[in-house]
């Protein structure tokens, strides 16, 4: 049962995102669906982020040219399950290769091992205990976790994290309203997830 605010914040999020005809729908994800992928991919959504793909489920478009991602909407019915699992082990994997290549350190991890090999594990036996993300589009994630909602859109490449939207609805319209240029000065997210708040 996904709690009423969460439905909300849901429902106006596929709405805003369906305003801007970017995308076509299919039928939202069904409660045998959403166990199946939790099940399979080991963790749960968070309450909006299951309200919004209960609504509908955009589909992804062949890329026009330019375009990075080929699939950005994760396919949560039918995808490849080893894309899918690669999407959500995206956000550990982007952090192990700052570690591995470009020195990243978590000053709450103590001090760094001599040995890239040994930093290495160290980091990958760290990152198992840190909250899982989850993948909205792209390198967009929201945190994982039944019973949580309003958490800021976080925007992850590598350790590389910046907020995309104060919640799912508005991260709707940062990314896909033509007025995202738009400065509100008002708009001061906040993250709340512990380790990935660190690098915002």
């Amino acid at each position: 049962m996904v709690n009423d605010g969460a439905g909300r914040l849901g429902a106006e999020a596929a709405r805003r995102l369906a305003q801007t005809g970017l995308y076509e729908f299919e039928p939202g994800l069904t409660d045998a669906e959403f166990a199946r992928v939790e099940r399979e991919y080991g963790f749960e959504f968070a309450d909006d982020h299951r309200a919004f793909l209960a609504t509908g489920l955009p589909v992804n478009v062949p890329p026009s040219e330019g375009q990075t991602w080929s699939k950005p909407w994760p396919e949560w019915r039918s995808g490849d399950p080893d894309t899918l699992r690669n999407q959500i082990g995206r956000p550990v994997e982007g952090v192990l290769f700052d570690v591995e290549s470009n020195m990243f350190w978590h000053e709450a991890w103590g001090e760094r091992p001599a040995g890239a090999a040994a930093a290495l594990a160290a980091a990958r036996r760290r990152l198992a205990e840190v909250p899982v993300l989850v993948p909205v589009y792209a390198h967009r994630y929201l945190p994982a976790g039944r019973g949580n909602f309003g958490h800021p859109v976080l925007s992850i490449w590598q350790t590389d994290i910046i907020y995309y939207g104060l919640d799912l609805a508005d991260y709707m319209r940062q990314e896909f309203n033509e007025a995202r240029g738009d400065v509100d000065e008002t708009w001061d997210p906040r993250a709340t997830v512990p380790f990935w708040r660190d690098l915002v």
